[in-house]
C-alpha cells in the first residue's frame, strides 16, 4: 500500500468516526432533556407548589375548594389551580415528591376576542383539533396545553402535565 492510500484511508476513518461521535452526542443531548409541561405565569405542572401559586397569583378567592383547588381572579377571567394528591400520584405511578405540586391550571376567559386563527392554532404542528358542534378543542399532548373555543372565541386554556410526564399518550385526557 502506498502512502497516499494510507493517508486517504486514515482521513476517511477519522471523518466517519467523527460523524458517528457527533451523532451519538446529539442523540444523548436530545434524549437527556427533561420533558416538561408548558408553564403559565411561572407556574409549571408537576413542579410548582401552592406557595409558588400564591406568590404569583395572590390570595385565592373564597379559599380552598372541597377538592383542594384554588380559584383566583385575574385580568380577563378566573384561574383554577388543582394539585396532585397522593392517590393520583400513586395511580399514575409518579414519584411521591410530586404530591402537592400543581396538577392543572385552568384559565376561564370571560370576554376573550381570541380565535384559533388569531393565536395561530389552525396549522400549528403538534395540535389536534376536535369539533363538537359550536365548540372546538385544540390539544397539544406533548406540551400539556388545551384551548377550548365556543362559537369561535377562546373560553378556556388548560395547562396540564405533558403526556410523557404522565406515562403515555392519554396523559392529558386522564387529568381532565
Amino acid at each position: 500500500m502506498n502512502k497516499p492510500d494510507l493517508a486517504s484511508n486514515f482521513r476517511h476513518t477519522l471523518t466517519t468516526r467523527g460523524l458517528a461521535v457527533i451523532t451519538l452526542l446529539a442523540c444523548l443531548f436530545v434524549s437527556g432533556q427533561t420533558l416538561q409541561a408548558a408553564e403559565w405565569h411561572n407556574l409549571t405542572p408537576l413542579k410548582s407548589r401552592r406557595a409558588d401559586v400564591e406568590r404569583e397569583l395572590g390570595k385565592p378567592v373564597g379559599g380552598e375548594t372541597a377538592n383542594g383547588a384554588l380559584n383566583f381572579k385575574v385580568a380577563g377571567g378566573m384561574v383554577t389551580v388543582t394539585f396532585v394528591t397522593a392517590k393520583f400520584a400513586q395511580a399514575k405511578k409518579l414519584s411521591p415528591e410530586v404530591e402537592g405540586t400543581v396538577l392543572l391550571i385552568v384559565l376561564q376567559h370571560e370576554k376573550s376576542s381570541d380565535t384559533p386563527e388569531s393565536i395561530n392554532l389552525v396549522n400549528k404542528s403538534g395540535f389536534t383539533r376536535e369539533e363538537k358542534g359550536v365548540m372546538n378543542v385544540y390539544t397539544n399532548q406533548r406540551d400539556g396545553i388545551t384551548y377550548t373555543f365556543f362559537n369561535g372565541r377562546l373560553k378556556t386554556t388548560r395547562y396540564a402535565p405533558s403526556a410523557d410526564q404522565l406515562g403515555g399518550s392519554n396523559g392529558l385526557k386522564s387529568v381532565l
